[in-house]
This record gives C-alpha cells, structure tokens and sequence, in this order.
C-alpha cells in the first residue's frame, strides 16, 4: 500500500510541478478531442465501445501499479495497437467527422447552402401537401438539447430528409404516421415518437393533443415544432413554450431557413435559436382534435 501511495503522490506532484505552458496547451488540446469523441459517439453503439476502451486503460494503469504482470502485459498489447483499434471501431465515426470537415471547409460553403436550400424546400414542400390534404403531421427539429429520450419511444430511421418520404410517414392508418417526427440536423432520426403533453392550464381548449405535445416539448427544451391540424390544415410552429399560427409557406422556408442558416461544430446539432413568436402569434382557430 506505500508504494500505491507513493506513486500516487509522485503522479499528482507531476501534473502540479512540472508541467510547461506548452504541456497544458498539449493537455487542453487533448481534452477537447476525447470530449468531441464522445459527442460523437453518445448516440451510437459505438459509445459501448468507448466506455470499454476506457476502461481497459484504467485496468491496464492499476495492474501497473499493483503489480499484476501478465494482465499488464496483455493490456499493453491491446492499449498499443490503439490507434488501429479506433480506426476500425470507430470507422463510421472517424468518416462522417471527415465528411463533416470537408463540408464545412471555404470550398465547399456552396455545396453546404445548396443542401440546406433543398432540406428546407423538402420540408416546406411537404407540409403544404399535408396541409392541402388535412393530413395530421408533427415535426420536432432538434437543436442544443438532445432529444434522445423521445427518440427512443419511436422507430429509429436515421434516413435523409425528403418531402415523399415525409409524406409518406404521416399517411393515415400507416404504422408511423401516429406519433411525431424527430429531425436531428439533415437526418431524420425517428417517427411515432411520443412527446409528453403540455399540462399548462391556460393552453387553449380548441386545441388537441397534437399541438399540445408540441408546446410541451418546446417548454423543457429549444426544440422547434411544426404542426399540420388535421382538422383545419393550418400549419402552426411551437417554441418557447409558444405557439405560433397560420404558417404559410414562406413563412415555413423562413423559420427552416433560420434553422439551418448555421453550422454547429456538432455537425448534426442545429444551434440557431428561433425566435418563439412573429406577427401572426396570437391566432387562434378552431381545432379540436389535434
């Protein structure tokens, strides 16, 4: 047990003394890289893989210092390897975060506003057929509050955007098309996804269920919601925990326009807050049983 203690002094009396300006810029740099892969990895299957290799380091340093040689051996020889390791562990990762670099590099700025342009022209192409129809439809674009937990209630898709496969979603009497749409950056990431509704009491009784899950994932995050009345067709837009009517089309390309007028570093998070209300806030109509 000396020895342990003593190498744990040693260890913290390092980091403390020794270290240069360059050792804690080295440090820094380091750390931010280790948290981007975990923003990576959290919604994947790859984060069990992180964790364990985590693990397998912090094994591999307590066998060092308790003395287990044959164990310490065989974690170094996996830990040594590393870099191949993650390449291939981490190889959906490692080529979307390269994807996502050269997407956002000068060159490439066009190509990235193009599909922006078509992502929202799909979305606003597809509420307005909705719309024309009295087709009941609920879209919740994810921004800076993960919206993991309702994601899990639906069927994961991970599928690009587009207007048919939308359309398609909110079909009546099909297996999604109850439930809503959680879009994460140019991803849809899942349907039939249950939100929790709104309990606040002075929501208006003339609307249903549909808008009242909308304003209440808009109260407990940033998330921004869309919602087609199946009943009338109007199109509404919650934010804040308010609600915003009779959305026309331009009015729908200027809200998704915001949206994806900026890039995150997370490159499937979406950080430009929307504001919650514009000149038609206030309206109401005629809708009960959305």
């Amino acid at each position: 047990m000396d020895a342990i203690w003593d190498q744990i002094q040693t260890f913290f009396w390092n980091i403390l003394h020794r270290p240069t300006w360059v050792d804690y810029l080295d440090m820094g740099i380091m750390a931010v890289l280790i948290y981007q892969l975990f923003l990576i990895t959290r919604r994947t299957r790859s984060m069990q893989v992180f964790k364990g290799l985590v693990i397998l380091i912090f094994a591999s340093y307590i066998s060092g210092i308790i003395g287990l040689t044959s164990i310490n051996y065989l974690l170094q020889g996996v830990l040594s390897n590393g870099i191949i390791v993650i390449l291939i562990l981490f190889q959906p990762e490692v080529k979307r975060t390269l994807e996502y670099l050269g997407r956002t590099t000068i060159l490439n700025r066009s190509g990235e506003q193009d599909e922006s342009e078509r992502t929202v022209e799909a979305i606003t192409q597809c509420l307005q057929r909705l719309s024309r129809r009295r087709v009941g439809a609920l879209v919740v674009f994810e921004q800076k509050t993960g919206l993991q937990e309702f994601v899990d209630t639906g069927i994961r898709l991970d599928a690009a955007i587009s207007a048919g496969l939308l359309e398609n979603i909110f079909e009546p009497n099909t297996p999604l098309h109850d439930g809503a749409v959680i879009i994460r950056g140019d991803r849809i990431e899942a349907a039939a996804c249950i939100l929790h509704v709104s309990d606040n009491n002075a929501i208006s009784h003339d609307l249903g269920t549909r808008h009242r899950a909308a304003l209440g994932v808009s109260e407990n995050s940033d998330a921004m919601v869309l919602i087609v009345s199946e009943e009338t067709g109007i199109i509404s837009m919650a934010q804040g925990g308010k609600l915003t009517r009779h959305l026309d089309a331009d009015a729908v390309r200027k809200v998704l326009g915001r949206i994806y007028s900026q890039t995150h570093s997370r490159f499937w998070h979406l950080t430009h807050r929307q504001p919650a209300a514009n000149k038609n806030a206030g309206k109401k109509g005629g809708e009960q049983h959305d």
